[in-house]
Formats: structure tokens, C-alpha cells, sequence
């Protein structure tokens, strides 16, 4: 009986999300820190997507997209000034009008009060905006909040298994649940559990061949976003005193600020991974195991020191790879792959189809079950082209300039347009229109723009057309004003 029959049994769903890590910092992606050895026996278990992306690296519009299989012109929510209007539809809520238990611990990050409040759900706890990663205070369903004493992480962990528990109570014919468990970490500032205060790793003082990038092969976009690991960390998110100046010895200072970012990034990882294990190891001691349809992801990349950076929003590759792993066991061959170009918007097609769920019309993406059944990217007729778009338009803090893009698996073209586009969050300045094109085969470090190269113009000319296609068939209206 295959996923989604009538008749069939609907699994569990736990969709674990992260924030902030980037997949060179989850093990089985093969990258410099390996620290997370529980979440990668789900790439052991189950699959490992290598090209999953997001349509917007920022928090809150790439946790809209998740919910809603929407882009964000569509959900409403483009940058972190814009709220999430909770009561439209987003796959929990389908779940539990189909019988599923549904709950959402941890960070929410779309808005608070009314219509802005998680929906959807059974049960929810979440952290007021950011929140804290010690002694953090938590909002619930019933209008209230409470401060609980302990590391976030750990909370958050805590708090799901105290729901799982509740649920499991109502017998062996219980219905079906989905599970939403949102973590803080790792994103800024980086404070570890004091458990891990201590830890140091090999790779953390490795520099990416990227670090010392001068940008001047790019639009001056790259050259222009303040968010240089040597230059723009500020004392209170390295926590301790440089052994040398920033002003005498700027190199020096630099890999130093590199480690102590790393270092205290990587520290909340392995937080993150201790909870991951918690829970299979609750879903292994419940005999769930093999119902549950786990999932661990990211709402975004993030750099980690490549070209020189910490933080996201840049199109490029390290900000726009979401780490995705996949376990279910009656479906998912245990140590498979996928290098599907799939989106975040392709989450919620994908749950509604495990539990057998319709999907939506108003929804974007598209379901992932045939992939995570085997099917390659190729017989599935799967796209071969996502598209970008970042909105926050030279921001106050990280100043990058709005920018879409159209990414396929050989070519990569990014048009930073010029304007914020009367967004809440971004700059009403006009910045001069610009273009890159990166080769990604010969350059997949995206150091040089061949945008200028002739013995590119049929690529340029090909991308140009598809990058238009795809905002109208998306409905998505970029206007042309340049400076």
C-alpha cells in the first residue's frame, strides 16, 4: 500500500528546525565540523538531500515558507519587520483538521498577539522573538508566559518530550501527530550551555579558502554588506578580549575572530544535537521508530567564514543550502541521496502527502515523496531551475542590497535591482542596478561574475528570460528603479 493510500497508516511527523546551521557544520555533509554525530545517523537511516535550498536566507520568511509552501510575496512575510498572519493556511493545521495532534515548541519568530499567534496547532510554547538561551521566558497558547531556568536548548528538547509523553497516553489507537520542535540555536549571539563552555575543536581555527576574499569580481553588493567576520563582530559576540588590535594587525585579528565565532557557533551545535538524539532515542525506547517520519533541517545556510563572512542573505551557496535529512523507514532506503534541487517551499506539500492530506491550489512547491521513495531528479521530471529573493534592502545592521536570482545546477544569475521596494525593514535608498553570473562548474566558489564575459551572452540572454518566467508564473513583480 503505498504513502498516502486510503487505508494506509499515517505516520508521525517530527520536523526538527534549526536556525542558523549551516550545512558545512552537520557531519555528513562532509564539511570541515563534524560535531554532530546524532542527527547524522539520519543520513545513515534515511536520506541526505544535497541541494535543498531556501527561496529567502532569513529567519522569519523562510519559517513562512515552510508553513505555508508559499514564496514570501505570497505568505506575506518578505522581511523580519514584516508579521506572519497565522490564520491563513500552512500544512499543521491541515494536519489536525485531518485527525493529526498537532504542537510547535521552541522559536516562532513571526509575530506575536492575535491573528500573529502560532494556529494550527493543539499545543504550542514558544520563545517571544528571539528569546533567550538562559533562563528564557516562554509564551503560551492560553495568553500567558513563564520564565523556565535551564539552557533553551535543552528546554525546547525538554518540552517536546513532555508533549510526546501526553499524547502517547491515550492508548494504542491513538491518532497520528505531528510534532514541530524550533530551536534557537545556533543562531546570534552564541551562547553555549554551560556544559559546553569548554569545548574546543580542531576545525574551529581552520580558515574556508574563501576567508580572505577581496570581492572584486563581484557586484559591489558583496564588497558593501557589513558582515566580515575581522571587521563587524562586535566584542559582545566574541565574549572576550583580541590578543592583538583590529587596527595594527587586521589579518591577525581576523583569524582570531574567526575561532572565537566558530568556536562558541559550533558549542550551540552540539547542544542541538544532544536534543536530536533524545528524541530518536524516545522514539526508539516507544517503539515509534519506524512510524515517524523525522526530520531534520535549517530555515536557512549560513556563512561560516566563507568570503571572509558570518550571517546569510547573500544568494550565494553557503547561505542558500538548508541541510535536509530525511528518516521514514517504510518508505526511505537507510544511507540514500537526493541532489533534487528541492525548496523550502516544498516541506508542506511533502507532510501533506505522507499523511494523505490534499494540498492546497494556493501552494508552490512541490511533494518530495517520490524522491524520498527512490525516484531520481530526473524521472521525476523535477525543476531544474529555483528561484531567489531577498527583500531586506541594505538593512541597518548587515547592509546587503535586494536582490533575486535563478539558480540552475550548472549556472547561478543574481540581479540586485536597487530598491527596497517600500519593504518594512528596508532602506528607501536606491542603489545602482547590478548583475552577476557565476559558472558554477569552473567557479563553484563564486569568486568571479562572468556576467561581462561574450562567451557567456547565450547563458546571460537564457537566465534573463528564465528569471522573468519564473517571477510571473510565482506572481512575483520586481519593479526596474535603479539609481
Amino acid at each position: 500500500m503505498a504513502v498516502g493510500d486510503a487505508g494506509a497508516r499515517r505516520p508521525n511527523i517530527l520536523l526538527v528546525v534549526a536556525d542558523d546551521h549551516a550545512a558545512n557544520a552537520v557531519g555528513c555533509y562532509g564539511g570541515p565540523h563534524a560535531v554532530t554525530p546524532r542527527i547524522d545517523t539520519l543520513a545513515r537511516d534515511g536520506m541526505r538531500f544535497t541541494e535543498c535550498g531556501c527561496t529567502n536566507s532569513l529567519c522569519a520568511p523562510s519559517r513562512a515558507a515552510i508553513l505555508t509552501g508559499t514564496y514570501n510575496h505570497v505568505n506575506g512575510v518578505t522581511t523580519l519587520s514584516t508579521e506572519f498572519d497565522a490564520r491563513q493556511p500552512a500544512f499543521p493545521g491541515l494536519l489536525r483538521d485531518a485527525g493529526y495532534r498537532t504542537a510547535l515548541i521552541g522559536k516562532w519568530h513571526l509575530g506575536h498577539g492575535g491573528e500573529h499567534d502560532p494556529q494550527g496547532f493543539d499545543h504550542w510554547e514558544v520563545l517571544p522573538d528571539q528569546g533567550d538561551y538562559h533562563d528564557p521566558t516562554f509564551l503560551t497558547m492560553d495568553g500567558g508566559s513563564h520564565v523556565r531556568g535551564g539552557y533553551a536548548t535543552d528546554l525546547i528538547t525538554d518540552l517536546s518530550l513532555d508533549w510526546l509523553r501526553s499524547v502517547e497516553d491515550d492508548g494504542p489507537d491513538r491518532a497520528p501527530w505531528c510534532l514541530l520542535v524550533q530551536h534557537k540555536a545556533p543562531h546570534r549571539p552564541w551562547e553555549p550551555a554551560e556544559r559546553h563552555a569548554d569545548l574546543t575543536f580542531e576545525s574551529a581555527g581552520g580558515q574556508p579558502e574563501t576567508f580572505r576574499d577581496d570581492y572584486s569580481e563581484r557586484a559591489s553588493a558583496a564588497r558593501g554588506a557589513r558582515m566580515r567576520v575581522g571587521r563587524d563582530l562586535t566584542r559582545e559576540d566574541l565574549k572576550a578580549d583580541a590578543p592583538v588590535a583590529r587596527e595594527t594587525d587586521p589579518a591577525a585579528y581576523a583569524d582570531w575572530a574567526l575561532e572565537r565565532y566558530l568556536t562558541d557557533y559550533l558549542r550551540c551545535v552540539v547542544a542541538v544535537d544532544e536534543g536530536v538524539g533524545r528524541l530518536l532515542d524516545h522514539l526508539d525506547e516507544t517503539g515509534q521508530a519506524d512510524d515517524t517520519v523525522v526530520v531534520y533541517t535549517s530555515d536557512q545556510g549560513f556563512f561560516l567564514g566563507e568570503h571572509g563572512w558570518y550571517d546569510k542573505r547573500f544568494m550565494y551557496a553557503e547561505s542558500l543550502q538548508m541541510p535536509l535529512l530525511v528518516r521514514y523507514p517504510p518508505l526511505v532506503a537507510a544511507g540514500s541521496e537526493s541532489d533534487a534541487l528541492v525548496l523550502n517551499v516544498d516541506f508542506a506539500q511533502t507532510f501533506l502527502q505522507l499523511a494523505g492530506v490534499p494540498a492546497l491550489d494556493r501552494m508552490q512547491g512541490r511533494s518530495m515523496v517520490p524522491l524520498l521513495a527512490g525516484t531520481t531528479a530526473v524521472e521525476a521530471g523535477w525543476r531544474e531551475e529555483t528561484y531567489y529573493r531577498y527583500w531586506e534592502h541594505l538593512d541597518g545592521s548587515h547592509h546587503v542590497a535586494a536582490h533575486r536570482g535563478v539558480r540552475t545546477r550548472t549556472r547561478k544569475l543574481v540581479h540586485y535591482y536597487g530598491s527596497g521596494c517600500d519593504q518594512p525593514g528596508a532602506s528607501s535608498e536606491a542603489t545602482a542596478e547590478e548583475w552577476e553570473l557565476f559558472d558554477l562548474e569552473r567557479d563553484p566558489r563564486e569568486l568571479r561574475s562572468v556576467h561581462d564575459d561574450p562567451a557567456y551572452a547565450d547563458d546571460l540572454a537564457r537566465l534573463r528570460t528564465a528569471l522573468d518566467d519564473l517571477a510571473r508564473d510565482l506572481g512575483d513583480t520586481v519593479p526596474t528603479t535603479t539609481a
